[in-house]
């Protein structure tokens, strides 16, 4: 069968070329950008949100980069003719997008990261864009929106792991359709993310003849939900698509609970986190659906067995080292491994040849495939996606 992520593969291949520069470049020059050669170190900047709204996934992806970083520093990764380990460079933002630029200026020019990780929400991620592509620093976001690897003209340094918004709506949508849903609501918190998934769910409904009754959207901040959640029970539902990222998510089901909705929710992957399946959400949230990419549960990962021992790997030591895996999308493992390879790849950790080897890159990761190509730098591969409910307070494949 011919996919996207075959076509992709071709298109970076025959790229590969004209998008690396010069011919006769030596590898692993210590052009700008670099760290000093005799350290012989790949230096990674991570921006994440440790504290603040979106603490829930920060945490967890700087708990993947450690793993994944200590991993790969056991034996090191060739590059070029050297030997190179990862260091981390990790920053908390505190959720403030401001912040986040500050933090992503320093580590471009103080620290000479050769690459930057990090901003799970849209606004920080937003943040660090400008000064990745002012600076000409590869930047691996995590965060959801639409908008953070596009326009690609002013994004040559940008990609971004998570699913499109799109890709989601339309794995929602089916969804529905096989719930025999006729009528909802959607429940979108504001801000970019939320924007992104209220376009997507605006195109994806009539496609499977499904009635949007009325779009709610959530203040920012967590709080002030009630309203919100009395305006959607209003409304008469059958279902309600709550788009938002933990906390957020487990709020507006407890919300929507407390104003009396006993139908049908479907959650996007923002709200996959250890956060949404605690115990006060736990009654809120019990029979829940959630589109989620394959690392969540009952691997989806058909064409490489490698990907599949690679993730149940991941858990393992996760699950080692904090106790449980309630189910999270290790995106930041996926960005160091993305970046390790790009580095082989070039034999060189300069900025600009990471840029150019990071846009061939067709692979499937922990969290799912990515088809990255000169005319595209995101999101994750739509057949990554599936099903999953919440049972008995677990995540649970849906068949």
């Amino acid at each position: 069968m011919l996919t996207r992520r075959g076509v992709l593969a071709a298109a970076a291949g025959s790229l590969l070329l004209s998008a690396c520069g010069q011919p006769g470049q030596r590898p692993d020059d210590g052009t700008p950008g670099s760290a000093a050669p005799d350290r012989h170190e790949l230096v990674v900047g991570a921006s994440l949100e440790l504290t603040g709204r979106g603490a829930a996934h920060g945490v967890l992806q700087r708990r993947a980069l450690e793993l994944t970083a200590e991993e790969l520093n056991v034996s090191g990764f060739p590059v070029g003719n050297l030997r190179r380990t990862v260091r981390l460079e990790i920053r908390d933002n505190g959720s403030d997008p401001r912040l986040a630029a500050r933090q992503a200026t320093e580590l471009a020019r103080r620290d000479e990261v050769h690459a930057l990780v990090g901003g799970t929400l849209a606004e920080t991620s937003l943040a660090i864009v400008g000064v990745a592509q002012a600076r000409q620093v590869p930047f691996l976001s995590l965060g959801f929106g639409d908008g953070i690897a596009l326009p690609l003209a002013q994004r040559t340094f940008v990609y971004k792991l998570t699913p499109d918004a799109a890709d989601v709506a339309r794995r929602m949508a089916q969804l529905i359709e096989s719930l025999r849903l006729r009528r909802v609501v959607l429940v979108a918190v504001d801000g970019p993310h939320g924007d992104a998934g209220v376009r997507a769910v605006r195109l994806a409904l009539p496609a499977v003849d499904v009635g949007l009754a009325r779009t709610v959207r959530l203040p920012v901040g967590g709080t002030g939900f009630t309203d919100a959640a009395e305006r959607v029970v209003s409304a008469e539902p059958d279902g309600v698509i709550v788009w938002a990222t933990a906390p957020d998510s487990g709020s507006a089901a407890r919300a929507l609970r407390r104003a009396g909705y006993r139908g049908t929710l479907v959650l996007d992957p923002g709200a996959v986190a250890e956060e949404t399946l605690t115990r006060p959400n736990l009654a809120a949230v019990e029979g829940a659906y959630a589109i989620h990419p394959a690392c969540l549960g009952g691997s989806m990962l058909t064409t490489s067995t490698t990907a599949e021992r690679d993730r149940r790997e991941f858990t393992l030591r996760y699950t080692q080292r904090f106790d449980r895996f309630t189910g999270f999308a290790p995106y930041a493992s996926d960005a160091l491994r993305l970046l390790t390879s790009a580095a082989r790849m070039a034999s060189s950790v300069d900025r600009g040849r990471l840029r150019a080897y990071l846009q061939t890159q067709v692979v499937e990761g922990i969290a799912g495939g990515y088809a990255f190509a000169p005319i595209r730098h995101g999101g994750m591969e739509p057949d990554s996606l599936g099903v999953y409910q919440v049972n008995q307070g677990a995540w649970t494949v849906w068949s």
